[in-house]
């Protein structure tokens, strides 16, 4: 049996991230959730994420300037950014910062599920069979 890969959830709302960590879970995947980037950024568990899920729209660190202090950290996480509020020039900001997906809230399911296979494809790590 193959080690479970880590996708952490950055998000401050509370619900959202309840929802992201049950559907991960119910994928396969061990899940740890955030209420912040900086919460995120302090974790000890950062460098064993092999798929993120951030909020672009949060009080303090956007996603986008998460996903820009991870880049100058050296780290190469696959990124998954989720917004209620879409618009272009966030979309052309994330996916030319090398953001794996732009998705709007609420979610489409299969859509996310596909982005993360995506996204753990790429970080190397190998998927737990259900």
């Amino acid at each position: 049996m193959m080690k479970k890969v880590l996708v952490s959830v950055v998000d401050d709302d509370r619900f959202f991230r309840d929802s992201m960590c049950r559907l991960m879970r119910s994928l396969g995947h061990t899940v740890d959730v955030f209420s912040s980037a900086a919460e995120f950024l302090a974790s000890p568990r950062l460098p064993e994420t092999a798929c993120l899920i951030a909020d672009i729209h949060m009080p303090g660190m956007t996603g986008l300037e998460l996903r820009r202090s991870i880049i100058d950290t050296g780290l190469a996480i696959p990124t998954i950014l989720v917004t209620a509020f879409p618009n272009d020039v966030d979309r052309a900001r994330a996916l030319e910062d090398g953001a794996l997906c732009y998705l709007r809230k609420p979610l489409d399911e299969e859509h996310l599920t596909r982005c993360v296979r995506e996204a753990l494809t790429l970080a190397g790590s190998p998927e737990e069979e259900p």
